[in-house]
């Protein structure tokens, strides 16, 4: 039932596009370490080809993704289809923390929404895609994004949401230093 192929087709870009929500998984190399899995949603992916895409990483409570790239690159990105026909795609690859202070930032940075909170961009360069039958993925109705995370970023202010990544977001779960560890 899985299929592989060499690049994301003009097919699973449409997939992509039509899904509301997406997850993220990473692993440090230490087998004691954690596996993270995190969800996205808020419009915070873009294809940029059929080998990369990027995702507007907002503050959160960890950063264990960008902490896992500083060590090993490794990243997942999963789509699940949760209307009809049913479908599961895998994007595999590596990936890179882009931070505000990067020269990379502007022009990566223009194509997302302007969103209270935003941390980093997470840039995936992919290696691997694969789709899965998603035939035992439950059937949702979408009902809309939630505005807790903005209402809560833009609530703080951005001196508030620096002062929250200083405390929160410079190591991960593991000690492993973040993206966030090497700004000024």
């Amino acid at each position: 039932m899985a299929k592989v192929f060499d690049c994301i087709t003009e097919q699973l870009q449409n997939f992509i596009a039509a899904q509301h929500l997406f997850f993220v998984g990473s692993a440090p190399l230490s087998p004691d370490g954690h596996v993270n899995l995190s969800p996205k949603g808020l419009d915070c992916l873009r294809l940029l080809s059929p080998h990369q895409v990027a995702y507007l990483d907002l503050t959160g409570s960890g950063n264990e993704t960008s902490a896992h790239l500083e060590e090993n690159g490794r990243i997942t990105l999963m789509f699940c289809a949760f209307e009809e026909p049913p479908c599961i795609l895998r994007l595999y690859g590596q990936g890179k923390t882009i931070l505000p202070t990067s020269p990379d930032w502007y022009d990566l940075y223009s194509l997302f929404p302007q969103i209270p909170g935003t941390r980093q961009i997470i840039l995936v360069d992919v290696e691997r895609v694969q789709t899965s039958c998603g035939f035992g993925v439950p059937l949702y109705e979408y009902k809309g994004q939630r505005q807790t995370l903005v209402n809560w970023a833009d609530k703080k202010g951005e001196q508030g949401i620096k002062d929250y990544q200083q405390q929160k977001n410079v190591v991960s779960i593991d000690g492993l230093p973040t993206s966030l560890s090497k700004m000024p």
